[in-house]
């Protein structure tokens, strides 16, 4: 049995393979030589000692520290994340608007929020709410780290939206203004629910950078996981193994928030499949109106 050809590159010969199988080699040595340096660096210093790592199985210190610290990365997080699918969503629809105005403005605004780093806009915000009192002085952080994460990952899910809607067959919405639906039924019947499913994996990517970005929020005082570590660190004097734990627990929640968000995009793409297509309600059609005439509702 002959392996299939590729379509993107030349099948490799014997010394193509040996070549490749080499440069594997070659990192691997190399990535392991680095390691084992780091490691050493580090014994050198006492970093690996039982000492340092003894605070972890202490339930005060994870109590102390790390739980609430954790308890504040996934609040930030999963607000951001609400707050900027449904900003994401509506901006990206206004963005595919007919009327010019429309489309400019929420261009403009999604372009400069884009543009801002999230760090500025963070203690921007933090300063803003400070000076006005328009937060609780326990929920300033928390207030600047949320919105200021929902500004941003919002104007990227409203490109993603964007472009998850536009990469849609267009004969599907001249059948739906053939059945003369109107506008509003187009998109939230038809072209957002596929939309959706298709852009998935650039969602996933997106909640994960908001997941990830909650921990600058520790430069405006926030409790986050990694200013828990810090504190921790500092208190212990084990910097490194704190930093390495707190590592640990951010790819355990990165990958956990993956594995959710892919689990619910097979189940979605499933139920279409099985479902063979979107199904339009019979009432919810204008079966009254002049094919391809009544698209904004009025009569």
């Amino acid at each position: 049995m002959t392996a299939a050809p590729s379509v993107l590159f030349d099948a490799p010969g014997p010394k193509g393979r040996l070549r490749h199988r080499l440069y594997s080699v070659v990192v691997i040595v190399a990535v392991a030589a680095f390691l084992w340096v780091l490691y050493n660096g580090f014994a050198d210093k006492g970093q690996f000692t039982a000492e340092k790592w003894k605070p972890f199985v202490d339930a005060e210190v994870w109590r102390t520290y790390l739980l609430p610290g954790l308890k504040g990365t996934v609040v930030a997080a999963l607000l951001s994340i609400v707050f900027a699918l449904l900003i994401g969503i509506v901006f990206g629809i206004l963005r595919l608007s007919e009327h010019r105005v429309v489309r400019w403005v929420a261009g403009a605004v999604v372009e400069l929020a884009r543009a801002i780093p999230v760090l500025i806009l963070m203690i921007f915000l933090f300063a803003l709410f400070s000076k006005n009192k328009l937060f609780k002085a326990d929920d300033l952080a928390l207030a600047a780290v949320v919105i200021a994460l929902t500004i941003y990952n919002g104007s990227v899910i409203a490109e993603i939206v964007r472009a998850g809607i536009r990469s849609l067959p267009k004969g599907q919405t001249e059948a739906a203004v053939a059945l003369g639906m109107r506008k509003n039924q187009l998109m939230r019947l038809i072209l957002l629910p596929q939309a959706i499913t298709a852009m998935l994996p650039a969602l996933v990517s997106q909640m994960v950078v908001a997941l990830k970005d909650s921990a600058l929020g520790y430069q405006i005082t926030y409790t986050e996981i990694v200013r828990s570590g810090q504190q921790l660190g500092a208190a212990e004097q084990n910097t490194v193994p704190s930093l390495i734990v707190i590592a640990i627990v951010m790819i355990i929640l990165n990958m956990t928030l993956t594995f959710v968000a892919t689990k619910l995009e097979k189940r979605l793409r499933a139920r279409k499949k099985g479902k063979g297509g979107a199904v339009v309600a019979a009432d919810s059609i204008l079966t009254d109106a002049v094919p391809g005439m009544d698209l904004t509702g009025r009569k």
